[in-house]
């Protein structure tokens, strides 16, 4: 768990280079997990100072056991952190670490620990390649490995003055938000079991960018098994709903027979039905699986989740038109946009044109509330151009590809909505704002290279 930085020494020369974006990865993006993570980290987000409405906490699909920030106030959680944790008060534990990093700008300052990094190594370059003019080769390559070895020692002392900072903030913000730190610590030990089946030495972290896990566990158990929240249980309806997003993420990422041998079908709890959905869906038995969508709905026949579940496996089974009742009364009680998002695709996916102004209206409202989720972009500009609007339609476009870091195509877009959109109207001010960031941003490529 750590800011997505590392350095990286490459010959006689230490370069620093970022690790790869999150975007780069799958974002997992899904209503009721996103809602969940809201409430679940949202006591603790006030803890650490901060507006939760600012504060994102967002699943990727990646099986490591891990969670980072990567600039603003996002907190990244593989999905197999999740699969792995035990109960909700774990997840916490690792959030509460992640915002830690937030709160102490740990992103931003790492550039401190790069740059004392990079000046040893200049300084041990600068020595050796003078050694080596005066004759000493050999005593002038010594001096630029030893410099190599300083600076790479500088920067992971400091990297691991960071962890242990945001160890030790994250107990202030559990015990802030009156939450237990048990499972903070029970969770550093499935870390360390994971460092013993690496056969990782437990002597000491020297030459790691991270404390040992044994190291983190005897520092925090001295301040957590003090603290007032240390035996309060874990709250029961949140972690009825983690069980749930556990069983639904297993479900969606893992390979179908693992998730059945997981979750047999003598298992008959919710979170087993809703993992055994997508299992089927996946594996093409879609009446298997809306067999398991109709149990969860005979438990709760208003869940919005389950509503949610039913339609996306009609609509993604080719039964759009039977995918509409069962997403339009989930959009009805959440008005949530990502599954406004699949209302408009099954109506659109009906090829009904008495159902396109429906799926315009669901969208525009959708994106308004959402402005990140590409696909919402494209359905609304197949809607425009079903509906003959080609200039907005091409401003959809735009939106979506400036969103994708498609710079040439958004500008090639962004150009060709100006063309057919009124002047001084919010449409077109908008297209001429991408426009201008497409192309300042193709510049800037341009000159990079």
């Amino acid at each position: 768990m750590r800011p997505r930085l590392k350095i990286c020494a490459l010959a006689i020369a230490a370069l620093a280079c970022m690790g790869r974006p999150a975007l780069a990865q799958q974002i997992l993006r899904d209503a009721e997990t996103e809602a969940f993570m809201a409430d679940m980290s949202g006591q603790l987000v006030k803890a650490a100072g901060m507006e939760p409405k600012n504060v994102q906490v967002m699943v990727i699909n990646d099986p490591e056991i891990n969670a980072f920030v990567a600039g603003g106030q996002y907190v990244w959680v593989h999905s197999g952190l999740i699969a792995q944790a035990d109960n909700v008060n774990q997840l916490q534990g690792v959030v509460a670490h992640e915002l830690g990093h937030i709160e102490g700008g740990h992103v931003i300052r790492s550039g401190e620990g790069i740059k004392d990094a990079t000046s040893v190594t200049l300084l041990s370059l600068v020595l050796g390649a003078a050694a080596i003019a005066a004759g000493g080769a050999e005593a002038g390559m010594g001096i630029m490995g030893l410099g190599q070895q300083a600076a790479m020692t500088k920067f992971l002392a400091f990297s691991r003055g960071q962890e242990s900072s945001a160890d030790l903030a994250g107990a202030r913000y559990l015990s802030k938000a009156g939450l237990s730190g048990k499972g903070s610590l029970e969770f550093f030990k499935k870390l360390q079991n994971q460092e013993y089946r690496l056969a990782i030495p437990q002597d000491n972290s020297y030459g790691r960018t991270h404390p040992l896990s044994g190291e983190r566990i005897n520092v925090l158990r001295e301040v957590y098994t003090v603290d007032p929240a240390w035996e309060r249980p874990v709250d029961p309806a949140l972690e009825a709903r983690f069980e749930r997003i556990k069983a639904k993420l297993i479900g969606f990422v893992s390979e179908p027979t693992q998730t059945l041998q997981k979750y047999p079908e003598t298992d008959q709890s919710m979170p087993a039905h809703y993992a055994r959905a997508y299992a089927w869906h996946k594996s093409a038995y879609p009446q298997k699986a809306l067999e398991e969508a109709d149990a969860l709905l005979a438990a709760a026949p208003d869940d919005p989740y389950f509503l949610e579940l039913k339609g996306q496996i009609l609509l993604e089974s080719g039964r759009p038109r039977d995918a509409v009742a069962p997403l339009r009364e989930a959009v009805k009680i959440t008005n949530q946009p990502l599954i406004a998002v699949l209302l408009s695709h099954a109506l659109i996916a009906t090829e009904d044109e008495a159902n396109f102004a429906e799926a315009e209206q669901v969208l525009r409202l959708a994106v308004q509330r959402d402005r990140e989720n590409p696909f919402a972009w494209y359905q609304l500009g197949v809607v425009y151009e079903r509906r003959g609007d080609t200039p907005r339609a091409a401003l959809a476009t735009a939106e979506r590809y400036a969103m994708m870091g498609e710079h040439p195509m958004a500008l090639r877009s962004a150009d060709g909505a100006m063309q057919g959109l009124k002047p001084g109207t919010v449409d077109y001010l908008r297209a001429q704002d991408i426009a201008m960031t497409s192309r300042a941003a193709i510049e800037q490529q341009r000159k990079k290279r």
